[in-house]
């Protein structure tokens, strides 16, 4: 009688082993930080991104010389000579925010850059990524780098140095 009871059990059990779902875990920080490209073409990015603050400093100063030579000069001045100097410098301070948002605001030249150089290494990641996924079966992958958080993650379960196999970087 007890087999009778136990094997549906461990059909039960092995019906809901099979259709258990398979999944992987990556750390995207990790792979990409691995790939030659990714590090020169951050760099880079930095390299740009070093000189357009330079430029922006460089303006910055000189507005700010503009307001202690004001600030000094204040008595002395006409009140045109005033309206003057304070319109210049309205459109100096006009001129740094346009520059820092035309190099660094949302869509800047900055942006577009990262978009350039970055987001074709990013793909390739992407595309290793699902190519892992579909080679082994598995369900879904998470990325522990960012966003989502992974508290506890088994060790066995990361992937990363698999994909960067796929994308032939050495380890």
């Amino acid at each position: 009688m007890k087999k009778y009871l136990l094997l549906p059990l461990f059909l039960l059990m092995a019906g809901v082993a099979a259709n258990a779902q398979r999944y992987a875990i990556i750390d995207t920080k990790y792979i990409l930080g691995k790939i030659p490209e990714y590090k020169e073409a951050n760099t880079k990015l930095e390299e740009m991104a070093d000189a357009w603050q330079k430029e922006i400093d460089l303006m910055q100063s000189e507005l700010d010389k503009m307001y202690r030579q004001l600030d000094g000069e204040r008595a002395m001045l006409t009140p045109e000579l005033l309206k003057k100097r304070e319109d210049e410098i309205f459109n100096k301070e006009k001129a740094v925010r346009d520059l820092q948002r035309r190099r660094f605001g949302f869509e800047g030249d900055y942006f577009r850059k990262k978009q350039e150089l970055v987001k074709p290494i990013q793909d390739k990641v992407y595309n290793a990524v699902q190519k892992l996924a579909t080679e082994r079966m598995y369900d879904f992958i998470l990325d522990k780098s960012e966003g989502i958080t992974v508290i506890f993650a088994d060790p066995k379960l990361d992937k990363s140095d698999d994909v960067l196999k796929i994308l032939g970087v050495k380890l």
